[in-house]
C-alpha cells in the first residue's frame, strides 16, 4: 500500500477497495509475490476486514491475487506459459473486434483513432513509455469498445488487468516504440479502407510479434516490472498480530 492512503468512502465499498487495490497492483506499488495482510490493509483504508475479503476475492477472480491458505492473498505473479495464453486469448479477442468496428466506426471515432496514432508516434520520439502505454491501452480499448459487443469488451478488459503490469515489456520483444507506433499506423490505413479483414490481419500480427519473442525465450523467467521507489510495503500483520478467529 502507498503511505497514508485516504480512507475510501462507505459507498459501493467493496468496488471501491477493489479499485484501490488494482491500481496499486497494476501500477506495481504492490509487487508481484507481495502479500497482502488483511489487518494492516483494513487498518490503512479504515475499513473491516469484511468488505476487503470480498474485494480480494474480486481481485483473485480476475487473476491478479492468488488466496494462498494460511498466507492470505498474494499479488499473482504470471508464468511465460500464463502470459503467451494470454497473448493469444487477446490475439482473437480483438481480431474480432475489429472486424466488428470497422463497419461501424464513424469519422469521428476514426479521427479520434488518428490523433492517438499521432501521440503514440510523439511519446515514441520522446522516449516516454508511460505516455506511451498509456495512449496505446487507450487505442485498443476503443477498438474494443467500437466493436459495439459489451461481452467481448469485458472479457477483454479483465485480460489485459492481468497482463498490464508486463505489457512495457511487449516494447522490448517487438523492437521498440517507433515500431509499435508504425504498426497501429498500418492498421488504421486499413481501417480507414474499410477493409475488415486487413485490418484484422495486421492486428493479428501486431499481436504476435511479442509471443514469438516471447516463445524463444520461454525457458527464462519473466522478469517482475521494477517497484515504484515510492512505495514503502506495509509489513505482514501475520508476523506480528494475532490471528483472528477465522484463523487469518
Amino acid at each position: 500500500m502507498s503511505a497514508g492512503a485516504p480512507p475510501l468512502e462507505n459507498r459501493t465499498l467493496r468496488e471501491q477497495v477493489a479499485d484501490h487495490l488494482r491500481e496499486e497492483i497494476l501500477s506495481s506499488r504492490l509487487a508481484p509475490g507481495e502479500e497482502l495482510g488483511e489487518v494492516a490493509l483494513a487498518r490503512s483504508l479504515g475499513i473491516s476486514r469484511g468488505p476487503l475479503r470480498e474485494a480480494l476475492g474480486q481481485l483473485a477472480a480476475e487473476g491478479l491475487v492468488t488466496i494462498v491458505p494460511r498466507r492470505g492473498a498474494v499479488v499473482r505473479r504470471l508464468t511465460h506459459k500464463e502470459f503467451i495464453d494470454a497473448y493469444q486469448v487477446r490475439e482473437a479477442l480483438e481480431s474480432l473486434a475489429i472486424k466488428l468496428a470497422v463497419p461501424r466506426l464513424s469519422a469521428g471515432e476514426k479521427a479520434e483513432l488518428h490523433r492517438m496514432a499521432e501521440e503514440m508516434e510523439r511519446a515514441a520520439d520522446a522516449e516516454d513509455i508511460d505516455r506511451f502505454f498509456e495512449i496505446n491501452r487507450r487505442f485498443h480499448a476503443r477498438l474494443v469498445h467500437a466493436s459495439d459487443n459489451q461481452k467481448l469488451a469485458d472479457v477483454h478488459g479483465q485480460l489485459v488487468a492481468q497482463m498490464a503490469r508486463l505489457l512495457k515489456q511487449s516494447v522490448e520483444l517487438r523492437g521498440g516504440m517507433a515500431q509499435s507506433a508504425a504498426e497501429h499506423r498500418a492498421i488504421l490505413e486499413a481501417v480507414d479502407a474499410g477493409d475488415p479483414v486487413r485490418a484484422a490481419r495486421l492486428l493479428e500480427e501486431h499481436i504476435e510479434v511479442p509471443q514469438r519473442m516471447l516463445r524463444s525465450v520461454a525457458t527464462n523467467p519473466i522478469p517482475d516490472p521494477e517497484p515504484n521507489p515510492n512505495h514503502d510495503p506495509e509489513p505482514n500483520p501475520n508476523h506480528d498480530e494475532e490471528p483472528s478467529a477465522d484463523g487469518r
